[in-house]
């Protein structure tokens, strides 16, 4: 715990080096944080706009909620998806969470 909190020692042994090991410590701390938590997380936004972007009518796509469907329509905020014979929603484009091979929605039903 002595990393946290500096000891108070008599002047003859104060440690000069102890502020440099601090500054060590935080940017290590730093770095993990950002190669464990930062770079995936905007690695997989990039991604997900990625997929958004390139929609296409046609594709089979399941929405954030679980909802599998085909596109049949699109604009630039919403998606009109066909999720039974006759029976068509429209979602905003973000929902989309993966967009699946087609014939998939055959084999399912």
């Amino acid at each position: 715990m002595d990393f946290f909190i500096q000891n108070a020692y008599a002047e003859a042994g104060a440690a000069p080096d102890a502020g440099i090991l601090n500054l060590i410590m935080l940017v290590v701390l730093f770095a993990v944080f950002y190669f464990l938590l930062i770079r995936p997380q905007t690695k997989r936004v990039k991604e997900h706009k990625q997929m958004v972007e390139s929609l296409a009518k046609g594709d089979e796509i399941i929405t954030g909620g679980g909802i599998l469907g085909k596109i049949i329509n699109l604009g630039d905020n919403y998606v009109t998806i066909e999720i039974a014979p006759n029976t068509q929603i429209k979602v905003q484009r973000q929902s989309v969470s993966t967009v699946i091979p087609k014939g998939t929605i055959k084999s399912t039903t």
